[in-house]
């Protein structure tokens, strides 16, 4: 996957600041640009063409909420997280009614912030692969799943061991990105074919994705995905 361009559109630098230092724990996410009202935002939005926008509200020269309707006209495809201290629910419904990812209130727990930005990387990767579209699809995207079967009288099949399942688990969900049985073998310290046993069995329970990725040289390769 392309790292996703983003610009943070805030007034306060020393805000911007923490917020670009948040997102320097996701390897995906490569920040373009930083923007101290609308203008500059508009002007940057432009000439760095980003992926998400992270968008503040109260800015010296306009609303960030104002820049919402220019910014859907202009560059129709740029995500926006709202991060602000702005709690009018007019703002807010301004924003769902603009199609805003999500919409963070001042001051942002990082645990939340984390979470909110993992959700975003998530659904990126869903719609920038080459899946069919198909209902499960369809529930990723809008982040509906299904409840988990757990057959707790028959356990986990013959080869297939309780810590070792969680630890390739962990692994995947910490990376937040496909990694190939071989990675995940070296991340673990096991064979490339023991990963995959797990891996495989995970997928068959629903737990991961698997997608076929197409490199430029070399035989295609099996990328596991956490759901």
């Amino acid at each position: 996957m392309n790292p996703i361009k983003v610009v943070i559109a805030e007034d306060d630098f020393r805000v911007a600041e923490i917020h670009e230092k948040f997102l320097e724990k996701f390897t995906e996410m490569d920040v373009v640009g930083r923007a101290l009202n609308g203008e500059q935002t508009l002007q940057l939005v432009a000439a760095t063409t980003p992926d998400l926008l992270i968008l503040d509200v109260y800015m010296p020269d306009m609303l960030g909420s104002d820049l919402l309707p220019i910014i859907r006209e202009r560059f129709p495809k740029v995500n926006i997280i709202m991060i602000t201290a702005a709690i009018d629910k007019s703002i807010l419904e301004k924003a769902l009614s603009y199609g805003v990812e999500n919409y963070l209130i001042k001051p942002v727990n990082r645990e939340r912030f984390d979470e909110v930005v993992g959700d975003y990387i998530k659904k990126h990767s869903l719609l920038t692969s080459k899946q069919e579209v198909d209902q499960n699809y369809i529930d990723l995207l809008f982040g509906h799943k299904k409840p988990k079967k757990v057959k707790k009288s028959t356990g986990l099949p013959k080869g297939i061991d309780e810590i070792t399942l969680g630890k390739v688990k962990n692994v995947l969900l910490n990376q937040n990105q496909g990694l190939s049985a071989e990675e995940v073998g070296k991340e673990l310290g096991v064979s490339r074919i023991t990963a995959r046993r797990y891996l495989e069995y995970l997928t068959s329970i629903r737990e991961t994705k698997a997608e076929v990725v197409y490199g430029t040289v070399g035989r295609p390769e099996r990328k596991y995905y956490p759901i």
